[in-house]
């Protein structure tokens, strides 16, 4: 048993029930509603979306991301199949690998969705293709970043539930430590030197990069890096347990 095949068993799992038809369904009606609404798409004529339209992802996907990867080990601890992954030839790495790839390729299909926005704004206007191109691969890569984190969250419980409201906790506070609101506030509570350390947890400052058109390395090796970490920590929690 391969990595691939645990992908298209997971993959096959999410598709086979309403879980990814509905968490699609609903990141596509929020994207879009916000766009138009709170994001005054119309008015602003923003043609690289970037305040419009890829601002809100990062909000959408702390509360949705955790919800597509909660059950990734959580379940699996519940049901006790997690005992019966350990007596196939199948190493803790590549069950790891499998399951993130399946969840990562449900928020990659729901991005996907989103091309009519494109089209719209290259109907409207002259936008730069390039930038559209790199505000969704930041979208992507933080969506990818929530999923490994909760990956990691569902393999210290079997609570689905548990791992759900801890997951969605770090993620929010990945989002709001990028706003001088919240980080002012944090400070009359705690040290300087932990202010720091958690604005240097959060993703905004690598996404608005991205968004804005700029292909730098070190946005792409932070997230490559945090996204490895997350799950090398996975598979030494899952290890332990089956040892």
């Amino acid at each position: 048993m391969t990595s691939l095949t645990i992908y298209k068993r997971e993959l096959t799992s999410y598709f086979a029930q309403p879980t990814a038809y509905a968490i699609i369904v609903i990141f596509l009606a929020l994207s879009m509603g916000l766009t138009f609404s709170f994001g005054n798409f119309m008015r602003v004529g923003d043609a690289s979306l970037e305040w419009t339209f890829f601002f809100w992802h990062p909000w959408i996907f702390m509360l949705l991301a955790p919800a597509v990867g909660m059950k990734l080990w959580a379940d699996e601890q519940r049901t006790g199949t997690i005992e019966l992954l350990g007596t196939f030839p199948l190493s803790t790495w590549s069950a790891i690998v499998g399951k993130f790839f399946a969840a990562a390729t449900v928020w990659f299909c729901a991005l996907l969705l989103t091309f009519p926005m494109v089209i719209t704004v290259n109907y409207l206007g002259d936008p730069d293709n390039g930038a559209i191109l790199a505000g969704y691969m930041g979208s992507f890569l933080v969506c990818c970043t929530f999923l490994a984190i909760t990956m990691l969250v569902s393999a210290c419980t079997r609570d689905q539930v548990v791992c759900l409201i801890v997951a969605v906790a770090i993620c929010v506070t990945m989002v709001l430590c990028g706003y001088d609101d919240f980080t002012r506030e944090l400070g009359k509570a705690v040290s300087a030197s932990v202010v720091k350390a958690v604005v240097s947890f959060g993703v905004w400052d690598h996404f608005r990069s991205l968004n804005r058109g700029l292909l730098r390395l070190q946005d792409l090796v932070w997230f490559v890096s945090f996204i490895f970490v997350c799950l090398l920590g996975t598979s030494a929690i899952l290890s332990s347990k089956r040892a």
